[in-house]
């Protein structure tokens, strides 16, 4: 049987961090995972640690990480934080995703899809919802 995990290293002093975001997410992120991504086969885990930073959503079967970007994303110092962040996190062999959150607000449907097709290139299959 194929393990349904990839091992990432992983900052522990960031995990405090990551429970009290899972506690406090956006309304976007809310949206995304009740309505989409906790129904989802293969397994998604939220705010998870990867190496030294939080991420928004992580599917390992499809090394795949989701990002939902606010406001702050777009200054000159977001992007340069985004950019250096996705560098580190593709070096574990994951591909990270970005939907502004006006993209989830006024277009959800759509990004599902994105991410259904996402996964498909990825593992060979489509997601089973339960």
């Amino acid at each position: 049987m194929e393990k349904d995990y990839h091992f990432t290293g992983y900052n522990k002093k960031l995990c405090d961090t990551a429970r009290m975001l899972r506690k406090n997410m956006t309304k976007q992120e809310r949206h995304l995972w009740y309505d989409y991504l906790r129904k989802s086969s293969p397994t998604w885990l939220r705010q998870r640690v990867i190496d030294q930073y939080i991420v928004d959503f992580y599917c390992s079967k499809a090394k795949l990480i989701i990002e939902l970007d606010g406001s702050q994303h777009y200054t000159v110092e977001g992007e340069e934080y985004d950019s250096v962040r996705t560098e580190v996190l593709e070096q574990y062999g994951l591909e990270v995703i970005r939907f502004s959150n006006d993209e989830i607000d006024r277009h959800f449907d759509d990004s599902c899809r994105y991410i259904e097709e996402k996964i498909k290139e990825r593992i060979g299959e489509y997601p089973v919802y339960r």
